[in-house]
């Protein structure tokens, strides 16, 4: 849905969610979640709202007040309120953010243990993960995708913790880890197709060299290797579990053809297909 609120722009977002039984005896779920533009000028208070939250500041900057502490924040930041308490927010020059607010009977727990720790404004050494499942929180609800309150609670946790342990981890250790992990899943989800370098480098959005470096460095193999190491890993699985022939593995994780495949298999193995399937 978007927006009416006086001061948010009329593209802001909005989407309510309602939890089953399940979900409030289990889990943490978000009661809403959207993406506001507030305009200069913007003021919010509330006495009370029944739950809890979560603002990731995009752009701009605003001041919180919440019981009798008065805080700012800005891009780059988050934002953690307990809005069971009076609280309110407001900015002169305008913000844009990604929000939810949320419960649960862990809610309390988690709320406190990372305020008592960071405060109400934090800022994360690297926001990598935290901005993944935020995004894969909005987004769910913004395409409309199927909602899975098992999976929500997962990613609120995973956004909570994130929050909790957020300067336990240096930025250069993360930052250099974190892309080769999504990379690496995008290569398990794709053996099926060609992937070159520049393609999994857009999407850690490095440069090839700097990707290609990182890569090796993070899991021992150059890119290329990883995948041929994973197509032959998986092929081994199908051999041995499935009566699939050979050409039908062959084209399945994406070579060319049969006979590069074997030859592929045979460089890693010391076994043609046939033979390692006969093996065992």
């Amino acid at each position: 849905m978007l927006s009416k609120e006086k001061y948010v722009t009329p593209k802001s977002d909005y989407y309510i969610h309602t939890p089953s039984a399940l979900a409030k005896e289990l889990f943490l779920y978000p009661t809403v979640i959207g993406n506001f533009r507030y305009e200069a000028g913007y003021e919010l208070y509330r006495n009370n709202y029944t739950s809890f939250l979560c603002m990731y500041i995009k752009q701009g900057d605003c001041e919180i007040t919440t019981g009798s502490i008065k805080l700012a924040a800005k891009a780059g930041q988050i934002v953690l309120i307990d809005c069971y308490k009076p609280h309110s927010y407001r900015s002169d020059n305008g913000w844009e953010a990604v929000w939810f607010h949320y419960d649960g009977k862990l809610a309390r727990g988690y709320y406190d243990a990372i305020t008592n720790k960071q405060g109400n404004v934090i800022s994360l050494a690297s926001d990598y993960r935290f901005k993944k499942y935020l995004d894969k929180l909005y987004f769910s609800y913004k395409n409309t995708a199927p909602i899975n309150e098992t999976v929500i609670n997962n990613w609120i946790i995973n956004i909570m913790t994130e929050l909790m342990v957020s300067n336990q981890l240096t930025a250069s250790i993360e930052s250099a880890s974190e892309p080769v992990e999504d990379v690496i899943a995008f290569i398990s989800d794709n053996l099926d197709k060609e992937l070159s370098i520049e393609e999994l480098a857009k999407k850690a959005n490095l440069s090839p060299f700097y990707f290609s470096r990182i890569f090796k460095k993070e899991t021992g193999f150059t890119p290329h290797d990883y995948i041929i190491t994973s197509k032959i890993d998986h092929a081994k699985y199908l051999l041995l579990n499935t009566s699939l022939s050979s050409k039908d593995i062959c084209y399945q994780l994406g070579f060319g053809n049969e006979s590069s495949f074997c030859a592929t298999f045979k460089k890693k193995t010391g076994k043609t297909p046939r033979e390692y399937r006969t093996n065992f």
